[in-house]
């Protein structure tokens, strides 16, 4: 009765079934493993630090993952160039940021947001940069691209203005080596409010992290569907192995004379009995 498993035809639904449904398990699992990663790394850039939290040196912190993005970091040096970050809200409000570039020890500039104020962005209000030798203490913060939320990546900003902080944006701006992060002040002076540390990119549950959920169900939704029309053609070749032996296929349906031959067939035309 089951000898059609072993026909061509029924060799190569078993061979692609046998590694359909690994495929789609593997493929489940990773894309599971994927949105956990995302829950674990949202957990740490979420997590609050500790209010007593002492500041370490911004070289022992770099480069900035989901651990060290938002520590407390301290440099020492003087302050430069500065520029304003426009359309940056805060609170609800349309504002932007005033940000220095520090010029540390080490010989590498690093930018510091030095607060925020309310409105477009004006140099005359911008308040100047403290001169001589400065200690800035600040959280630490990976620099932006292009898909980070609220900056401006179109361009065409005035001379003295930022859309994007990063390394990438202000090496043809400034002749200095920087780092690859900045600072925010989390206690300016000048009237000027502290910009919140951000959560590090790609480390919330947006949707892209439930999307990776959704590709979970379906790959292993597919396994199923695997197995289940594997299940549902083997119970269809069996039915009309029945039908066929009990009369009841119409010789001249094409569904019929695609059927297998039955054990009694092959005895008849062979003169051997089938091995049972």
């Amino acid at each position: 009765m089951h000898r059609f498993l072993l026909t061509p035809r029924w060799w190569g639904i078993n061979v692609f079934v046998a590694l359909a449904v690994p495929f789609c398990l593997f493929m489940g699992s990773w894309q599971l493993g994927r949105f956990e990663a995302r829950v674990d790394s949202h957990r740490e850039a979420t997590a609050e630090r500790p209010v007593d939290q002492v500041a370490a040196p911004l070289d022992s912190l770099l480069p900035v993952d989901t651990q060290t993005s938002g520590r407390l970091a301290s440099a020492s040096g003087e302050y430069g160039e500065q520029m304003l970050v426009p359309e940056r809200r805060l609170d609800g409000r349309s504002g932007f940021y005033v940000l220095t570039l520090l010029k540390t020890d080490s010989g590498k500039a690093v930018p510091v947001v030095r607060g925020w104020l309310p409105g477009p962005a004006d140099p005359a209000r911008a308040p100047a940069a403290p001169t001589g030798r400065v200690e800035v203490t600040g959280a630490l913060q990976a620099s932006e691209n292009a898909g980070t939320k609220g900056v401006h990546a179109q361009g065409g900003l005035p001379a003295g203005q930022l859309g994007v902080i990063a390394a990438a944006t202000l090496v043809n701006l400034v002749p200095h080596d920087l780092y690859d992060a900045w600072l925010t002040v989390q206690t300016p002076a000048d009237g000027m409010l502290p910009v919140p540390a951000q959560a590090p990119t790609n480390t919330g549950l947006d949707l892209k992290a439930f999307q990776n959920l959704g590709y979970t169900g379906e790959w292993f939704v597919f396994a199923a569907f695997v197995l289940f029309m594997w299940f549902r053609l083997y119970r269809r070749e069996v039915e009309m192995l029945r039908d066929r032996e009990a009369g009841l296929l119409d010789p001249s349906d094409p569904a019929a004379a695609a059927a297998p031959a039955t054990a009694a067939e092959d005895q008849s035309s062979t003169g051997i009995a089938p091995v049972r």
